[in-house]
């Protein structure tokens, strides 16, 4: 893949295929493979047959871009923060393999245990990895000073924010060198969250899991628009789940991707294997978006009780009719337990590209190889 073939795609997405200092792109890539088909089954070459010996090649490669460089990791895959499964050993498989996994601290009941969780991942990584603060409103809220005081008194050096607006943290986290990733819904939330000073962004689309707004923009148009309107860093998010959609975000201008459901479905995940495997069986249309007449959308698995609360809602029922349907402990047991109809949990629509439960940083490896193959076949149309 020659440099001025690369440029040609986009400018963001590298600028030698070199390892020289400050040079992007991919470093030390390896030789592209055929073109991938899709067989009978729907799951295609890349996602399920990746030689043992690309995988090996891709551990020597490095896929620079301007958010691998602020954060000083290999590849720009983020595991994003997902509450009860953003633990020790998904997050340090993540960062081992060259991406960028993430603790979740409110999955941790006190600070003092995200201190020791944090502590646990050090003995299985020296890579980096970051902890997810979530910020949301709450009748009682969490101790989110607490929580941000053990994060700094850890050393951690990595942050990813969400929910609220993250300003009331950033002069203490400036203050002792925590880089901060906030993840917005809209160009605009992304825009202030540059101005309040933020070392990168996560733009979420519509098909993501969990909160995508209230706008219904999905990723194919949220991401080049925050290219045309952001100076920083940022990632894509939502919809996300191997090295198409790596390749498809960095041509669209962005620096990298988070993926969560990809990352719920791999052997390190905490979550019960009947809830990884109902992510495998699933497809794109198994999701139910509950909470739209409550201006507070969120994106759940399609389930008997997502199913009841959107009738509930539909006839004009309010939150405290279901309440106890929603009710996070409910949730915890889906992942625990591995009921599936105990209450409610949040996967994205890319569960119909999920086929397998990998460990995680095959994932990592993989993404970046098909990333790499993708790009180079499509280039080769030029010819």
């Amino acid at each position: 893949m020659s440099e001025d073939a690369v440029v040609g795609v986009s400018s963001r997405v590298a600028r030698s295929a070199t390892d020289e200092p400050g040079s992007s792109g991919f470093a030390g890539s390896p030789t592209p493979g055929p073109a991938s088909s899709r067989p009978a089954g729907g799951a295609t070459d890349s996602s399920r047959s990746l030689s043992r010996e690309r995988s090996d090649d891709t551990r020597r490669a490095r896929l620079r871009t301007r958010f691998t460089e602020a954060l000083g990791i290999e590849h720009p895959v983020v595991q994003g923060g997902m509450m009860w499964v953003g633990r020790a050993e998904l997050a340090a498989a993540v960062s081992e393999a060259g991406g960028l996994g993430m603790i979740t601290a409110l999955t941790q009941p006190t600070p003092a245990d995200l201190v020791k969780e944090i502590e646990r991942a050090r003995t299985l990584t020296d890579k980096p990895f970051g902890v997810n603060l979530t910020i949301l409103p709450s009748i009682t809220p969490p101790p989110y000073d607490e929580y941000r005081r053990a994060i700094i008194d850890a050393g951690v050096t990595i942050v990813e924010t969400a929910g609220a607006n993250p300003e009331p943290h950033m002069d203490m986290f400036r203050e002792h060198g925590v880089r901060v990733i906030h993840k917005c819904t809209s160009v605009r939330h992304a825009l202030k969250a540059e101005k309040v000073g933020v070392t990168a962004v996560s733009i979420d689309g519509f098909e993501c899991a969990g909160h995508p707004g209230e706008d219904d923009v999905p990723g194919l148009v949220l991401i080049p628009a925050a290219a045309d309107a952001l100076s920083i860093p940022f990632i894509a998010s939502g919809g996300f789940a191997d090295g198409r959609g790596l390749a498809a975000a960095l041509v669209l201008g962005a620096d990298g991707v988070n993926m969560g459901s990809r990352f719920m479905c791999t052997e390190e995940s905490p979550v019960a294997r009947a809830v990884k495997e109902r992510i495998v069986e699933a497809s794109e249309l198994d999701t139910n978006l509950i909470f739209r007449s409550l201006h507070n959308t969120a994106r759940v698995a399609k389930n008997a009780v997502s199913d009841e609360v959107v009738r509930i809602l539909a006839e004009g029922g309010k939150f405290p009719d279901v309440r106890e349907l929603v009710a996070g402990a409910r949730g915890r047991k889906v992942f625990e337990n591995g009921d599936l109809d105990a209450g409610i949990w949040t996967v994205g629509q890319v569960q119909g590209l999920i086929h397998d439960i990998p460990p995680a940083g095959e994932v990592v490896r993989r993404t970046v190889s098909q990333a790499y193959e993708v790009l180079s076949q499509r280039l080769s149309l030029f010819a």
